[in-house]
């Protein structure tokens, strides 16, 4: 796991595990989806629901959604490398059923990852404390959402010690976030 890994980067011995990767391209053209639901088998359309063309791929295994107007979102890749690979196939599976489609203005817009802190939290002290950062209503949602500042970075941290980190558009902001808040999980520690 730890690899070609810099781990003075990751002074908390743990590396949050990307889930996630959302990009959006655009493909410089417009569309007709009825048309490239028709032709592509890997393609559903169904306009009523939704306005665009829900397109998937096995490998890296993502979801595309496409929208007459040329721009697509892509969804489902591990790393930024996969969400630009998968885009990039998409693409080409546009290009390849007659439109003039191009590979513009990819941008990654979001980054999930997740880890686990292997200790249970006290969730209720650290709302308190952390009141300003800090939504937790069990009655509603079992996890506590954090929304760090700097970096912008959402986390929903669980009583099991599990943690999600939402927000980034880069993989180092969700590094960055799990460091600043791996010393305030310890301090509400489960004894």
């Amino acid at each position: 796991m730890t690899g070609d890994v810099d781990m003075s980067l990751h002074p908390s011995g743990i590396i949050p595990e990307l889930q996630n990767v959302v990009s959006t391209v655009n493909l410089g053209c417009t569309l007709e989806l009825k048309e490239i639901a028709m032709q592509a088998r890997n393609a559903e359309y169904n306009p009523k629901r939704f306005a665009a063309v829900i397109m998937r791929i096995r490998d890296p295994k993502t979801t595309a959604l496409i929208f007459g107007s040329g721009k697509m979102v892509c969804t489902g890749a591990k790393s930024e490398q996969d969400s630009r690979t998968a885009a990039r196939k998409y693409a080409k599976i546009v290009q390849k059923l007659g439109f003039p489609a191009k590979f513009t203005e990819f941008k990654i817009q979001n980054i999930v990852g997740s880890c686990d802190v292997k200790f249970p939290i006290r969730m209720e002290p650290l709302a308190y404390q952390h009141q300003q950062f800090c939504s937790y209503e069990p009655e509603l949602f079992p996890g506590l959402i954090y929304r760090m500042l700097q970096p912008k970075i959402v986390l929903l941290i669980f009583v099991s010690g599990k943690v999600v980190l939402t927000g980034a558009k880069e993989r180092t902001e969700i590094y960055r976030a799990f460091e600043q808040i791996y010393p305030v999980l310890t301090q509400f520690r489960k004894r």
